[in-house]
């Protein structure tokens, strides 16, 4: 999501959606990273002129991304060899509309159910748009599931065992749990470990091993939240600490080791289950402004919005050595 170390920053938010356009390279290689990954390339170059800031990703059977857009309201595919397809453009608040946080319209999460369905979090500041939205294939954007207007849902979870959808709030720090059928949102997970500290708090999620894992922007920790055998919320738990500006995290195998997509300091720490963490790409490997990580296989891709760079926004592709999986 775009954050910066301070608040002070939020105000380069709104100027990067109006950034002007950068020369796009041909998909290639990047750098050779080394230790726990290797062999970064890039997937797609995107066009900051055309609203192509990647904000989260899932991932399709044949190996193309489905993104989100955060500023231009659009889900669009990136297929494996790099081209950008538009599957669709949510529509527009009314005039003088103002999101918490960002004050820009937000299109934040992402994930695939196993028929093909997207479903989405956007956000907008008003009550008839901000929520759950689903996309099935071949049609139309819909909002199944209302969700507080003065709340900035962010990462978006899906478990698939219960068909139940997990919704981490930043700024209300509140986890919802949302049928994928739709209805009502129910408040799932409140604590002080899911509130900001001053600026957003609980960001990206997955359920891991029967537990949604939440990070928090401004408090820089991995937060593990059980799932009881009613489905009710454990104790929160802080996994991992020292990683303020993390944005979105999953997880590199069946064990509990994780990515963690770190924004501001264009850095990927890999964080084992101990909680230490040792950061394994840098800008050098191409990464601008990390927002999000989706893992299948031995294959890590990472989405870069170039909020405050500001250069090149990008998906990348790393491969992940045995030892970190």
């Amino acid at each position: 999501m775009p954050w910066t170390k301070t608040r002070t920053r939020k105000v380069l938010l709104a100027a990067a959606v109006t950034a002007v356009a950068v020369a796009l390279a041909v998909p290639g290689p990047a750098t050779a990273a080394s230790g726990p990954v290797s062999d970064v390339r890039f997937v797609a170059h995107l066009s900051i002129a055309d609203g192509q800031r990647p904000e989260n990703i899932t991932l399709e059977p044949g190996g193309d991304a489905d993104v989100t857009f955060a500023y231009s309201r659009q889900v669009a595919r990136i297929t494996s060899d790099g081209r950008t397809r538009v599957l669709a453009t949510l529509p527009a608040p009314p005039a003088g509309s103002s999101t918490p946080a960002l004050t820009s319209p937000f299109l934040g999460g992402i994930v695939r159910a196993q028929d093909g369905t997207l479903y989405f979090l956007y956000a907008t500041g008003t009550s008839d748009l901000t929520g759950v939205w689903r996309l099935r294939p071949g049609g139309p954007p819909k909002r199944v599931a209302a969700l507080p207007a003065d709340g900035l849902p962010n990462g978006l979870a899906l478990d698939g065992r219960t068909g139940l959808l997990y919704v981490a709030d930043s700024v209300l720090g509140v986890v919802w749990r949302v049928p994928t059928a739709g209805g009502t949102p129910s408040r799932w997970a409140t604590a002080p470990e899911l509130q900001s500290a001053g600026f957003l708090g609980a960001n990206g999620i997955k359920i891991h091993n029967g537990a949604a894992w939440v990070s928090n922007l401004d408090k820089g920790t991995v937060l593990r939240i059980p799932i009881t055998h009613r489905g009710a919320a454990g104790r929160v738990e802080t996994r991992a600490t020292g990683l303020v500006n993390i944005d979105d995290i999953d997880f590199t195998g069946a064990g509990n080791t994780l990515l963690a997509a770190v924004n501001g300091d264009n850095e990927i720490a890999l964080v084992t289950p101990d909680g230490i963490h040792t950061v394994v790409l840098t800008a050098a490997d191409g990464l601008e402004n990390p927002t999000s990580l989706a893992v299948r296989g031995g294959t890590a891709y990472v989405a870069s919005g170039a909020y405050f760079t500001d250069k090149d926004p990008n998906l990348l592709a790393v491969r992940l050595r045995h030892g970190s999986r």
